[in-house]
């Protein structure tokens, strides 16, 4: 059984016979996409975990694509009234449309089992554990048997538009040059599955010697990694033309590790 961003006005916080509990079926998995507080957000889903495992991606409140202006939203690429209806309910509206992007991308929407959004960014959630990461939406019972823990809340993050699904890379640079350079530092994959747009690394001031990790959402399953491409830039013209490249990059996939 799959919950869509169950309701939360008239529902949170209330018995189990009168709202989705994972003893309503052998196997329930939930999507929250808009769990804000009702007063003063207006969100529509609740933030309870209430399923055998629960995702939330992007946090759960606020899905990326969800703030364009009215006008651009309500004349969507689907048309008026799909791009009216996203106005009024976009966050909520993410969950059907999560789920089925994930009938069409089988390996897509990996959740990591995390103890909050805000620890999901940091090395504590990366990669996935040895039983590895359940899929978020239709194929999310491919891991019913594998369920440890009495609530497992799972994170990921999607993308601003169809299609959704990004893939997680940890991307460790050690910068190599002879004098810092203000400027930013972009990386891009190239693999087996297909080649990612640039990702920036890091800007600010770039320190020969010094290592830079960053997580990646790819907008693509690179698969095997078959080369990384390094490009940086300064911010303004520098008469001394400073040159500056990568000593070492790692790539990490959260998939397998």
């Amino acid at each position: 059984l799959s919950g869509l961003d169950p309701a939360q006005p008239y529902f949170q916080g209330t018995p189990i016979e009168v709202r989705l509990d994972k003893s309503d079926a052998e196997f329930v998995d939930v999507i929250h996409t808009d769990s804000a507080p009702t007063i003063p957000n207006l969100g529509f889903g609740m933030s309870s975990a209430v399923g055998h495992i629960d995702f939330y991606p992007n946090g759960g409140k606020q899905m990326p694509g969800c703030d364009k202006n009215a006008l651009s939203q309500i004349v969507d690429l689907d048309g008026i009234w799909e791009g009216t209806r996203d106005f009024v309910a976009c966050n909520h509206l993410r969950s059907y449309k999560y789920y089925s992007d994930s009938i069409i991308y089988p390996d897509g929407f990996l959740g990591y089992p995390c103890a909050s959004y805000e620890v999901f960014d940091t090395e504590n959630c990366f990669p996935c554990p040895k039983e590895g990461c359940p899929n978020m939406g239709h194929y999310a019972d491919k891991f019913k048997d594998k369920i440890k823990n009495n609530f497992l809340k799972l994170y990921l993050n999607t993308a601003e538009a169809k299609d959704f699904p990004l893939w997680r890379y940890k991307v460790t640079v050690t910068l190599a040059g002879k004098s810092k350079v203000k400027g930013y530092a972009n990386i891009a994959l190239y693999g087996s599955g297909g080649n990612t747009r640039q990702h920036q690394i890091t800007q600010g001031t770039l320190r020969p010697d010094n290592t830079y990790t960053k997580f990646i959402d790819a907008e693509v399953n690179v698969g095997t990694v078959k080369k990384v491409k390094f490009l940086w830039n300064n911010n303004w013209i520098n008469p001394t033309f400073p040159t500056l490249g990568a000593a070492t990059i790692t790539v990490q996939s959260g998939m397998n590790g």
